[in-house]
């Protein structure tokens, strides 16, 4: 189903079937934002949530070579919208709608579940009229936030050689540093920042980090460091949002299947 204007803006749905209202479980891909798909969603999670009576839908959306994140942030936001226009069409309950997936599609989650609903009720799109909130969030191997500059802070070193030249001033759609510091980016800089929208009013979220500890020595560990989950979690803790945090090379350690721990808190805050 096409969600919006763009050839990305499309989603898979399955229905559970019942005859009152059903919840609804979305997955949202990883892939830095410049891959990845909606099809990596796994059978097993489909399958756990219809067999529970939850619905289930899996989306695309913008990559990086034709969107800023800001703008990709809010194509994930219009497919929640969208379904909700939608939920008499597809039997589906719009105050239960909970979101999960891995590495973007984890930090994607955490920014819906604490950003400000984005609903604008005087809009002339219908879709954009509807609310973003979620009622849960499940994030595996997150980013703590996107303000970039604030990753030092996070994980207590500089980006260092693992990011790539320009990149930073490249994710929000600009070419140089200097732009960073405007006020118009200043002011998204402030809106992907899913660690200062954090209010008490915001939903339970769920994370999980695969990665070690320790010295950032790739890639992978700059965009998966479990310092990300730990900076989520600290200030869920001090703003009183339920934060559910597990690691598998760190303690509190979490051993066996995280997607079955991850799809029974989905159903739990749904159901």
């Amino acid at each position: 189903v096409s969600y919006g204007p763009h050839e990305r803006n499309v989603l898979d749905l399955w229905l559970a079937q019942s005859p009152t209202p059903t919840p609804l479980v979305v997955y949202i891909h990883g892939g830095g934002f410049v891959n990845g798909s909606k099809a990596g969603a796994s059978a097993e999670m489909i399958n756990g949530c219809l067999s529970a009576g939850v619905s289930f839908m899996s989306i695309n959306y913008r990559f990086r070579v034709s969107a800023p994140i800001q703008d990709i942030l809010r194509d994930c936001a219009r497919s929640i919208q969208f379904v909700r226009t939608k939920a008499k069409d597809y039997n589906l309950d719009p105050k239960r709608i909970a979101s999960y997936g891995g590495s973007a599609g984890a930090g994607t989650s955490l920014w819906l579940a604490f950003h400000d609903d984005l609903a604008d009720p005087n809009n002339r799109d219908p879709v954009l009229r509807e609310s973003s909130r979620l009622a849960a969030a499940g994030a595996i191997n997150t980013q703590a936030t996107y303000n970039l500059r604030r990753w030092t802070e996070v994980l207590g070193e500089p980006l260092g050689s693992y990011e790539r030249p320009g990149e930073t001033p490249a994710f929000y759609g600009v070419t140089s540093e200097a732009d960073l510091d405007t006020p118009t980016l200043q002011a998204v800089l402030a809106d992907t920042d899913m660690l200062t929208h954090i209010s008490k009013d915001d939903p339970p979220v769920f994370l999980f980090t695969s990665h070690a500890d320790g010295v950032i020595s790739s890639r992978g560990a700059l965009l998966h460091h479990p310092d990300h989950a730990r900076a989520v979690k600290k200030r869920c803790d001090e703003i009183g949002v339920p934060a559910t945090v597990y690691f598998a090379r760190a303690e509190p350690r979490l051993e066996g299947d995280y997607q079955s721990r991850l799809r029974a808190f989905l159903l739990k805050h749904v159901k």
